[in-house]
């Protein structure tokens, strides 16, 4: 974390990211330590450790961090122009077909939410058809007196 971002943040915040560039094991430990001092801050953390999904997934930091280092890694030279120029062919082509996939489960949703919508339509006709036709008698309307 760099001193431009930790000067922006409150206190609280920064001790969020303190605990979490130290991991899983702080935020326990910080837990542990607030229910033996003052059992509602220990239950206070473990509430927003479930809540933030901090006790069941991995530290968010570290996979952005890990996210970025496979990327730099992708990026970074050989030394071999021929593999180089393969690698960036693979990669381009591989964003193509991702981009196309994308694009085809965009349609599936588009064509599923179509068809939930029909089938809410078509309820719905066939309930106001039900409806009256229990009332064979037209309806009149109500005349003022």
């Amino acid at each position: 974390m760099t001193t431009a971002n930790a000067t922006n943040l409150s206190w609280l915040g920064r001790t969020e990211a303190w605990l979490d560039d130290r991991g899983k094991g702080a935020w326990i430990a910080v837990m542990i330590l607030g229910f033996i001092f003052f059992w509602p801050v220990g239950l206070a953390l473990l509430a927003y450790m479930i809540w933030s999904k901090r006790m069941f997934n991995g530290n968010c930091r570290s996979a952005r961090r890990g996210a970025r280092r496979h990327y730099h890694a992708a990026m970074k030279t050989s030394g071999n122009t021929a593999f180089d120029a393969y690698k960036a062919e693979t990669l381009r082509r591989l964003e193509e077909e991702q981009d196309a996939f994308e694009a085809f489960l965009q349609r599936l949703r588009e064509a599923k939410d179509k068809q939930e919508f029909d089938a809410f339509m078509d309820e719905r006709a066939h309930a106001a058809k039900a409806t009256n036709g229990d009332n064979d008698a037209p309806v009149q309307d109500a005349q003022p007196a």
